[in-house]
């Protein structure tokens, strides 16, 4: 017995399930609009300013699939509260500071939504081969306004797990709410 003991443990680990909560999951997955629309804003640009269509098409693409990631990101996030809720884990973390992030996510989120529509539009566009560039420069735009947009709703969602990141203001006030 003591010679399969290593390889038992092992197998343990390896096919052992992931206790990976809902909070977990919007944690992780928040994290790729809020970087992918700026990279893809990136590409684009650069695409448009070379002439480089290849660049553009990896450029939109991006935006599409940043946008769907977006819509994913928010889906997540009601059930991370839950999960937040469930284990008590909400006592220093202020209501007004998740309502405030949960409004800028729906927001946010109909941006990239949009903006990935539009990137889509673009792509098919130049597959047939017609006129895209009113298409891209309107993708461009909505990720860039996609971009501060999702910046904002990561400032505001770390700000609920990181007191230290909040505006310091008189407890109570609209920026730093009383405690429940």
């Amino acid at each position: 017995m003591g010679a399969s003991e290593p390889a038992s443990d092992l197998k343990h680990v390896l096919l052992r399930k992931a206790d990976v909560s809902d909070a977990h999951w919007h944690l992780i997955l928040n994290h790729l609009p809020v970087l992918g629309v700026p990279f893809g804003a990136a590409l684009l640009g650069l695409g448009l300013f070379r002439g480089q269509v290849a660049i553009q098409r990896a450029g939109l693409s991006v935006l599409v699939l940043a946008g769907l990631a977006a819509g994913i990101a928010y889906l997540t996030g009601e059930p991370a509260e839950h999960a937040l809720e469930a284990v008590g884990s909400l006592g220093t973390r202020p209501e007004a500071l998740i309502e405030a992030h949960e409004e800028a996510a729906l927001a946010a989120t109909g941006i990239a939504g949009l903006g990935a529509l539009v990137a889509g539009v673009g792509l098919w566009r130049l597959r047939l081969g017609s006129g895209s560039r009113g298409w891209m420069a309107g993708a461009l735009t909505l990720a860039l306004v996609g971009t501060l947009a999702l910046g904002w709703v990561a400032t505001l969602g770390g700000r609920i797990s990181h007191p230290e990141i909040r505006p310091a203001a008189p407890l109570g006030t609209a920026t730093a709410p009383a405690d429940d």
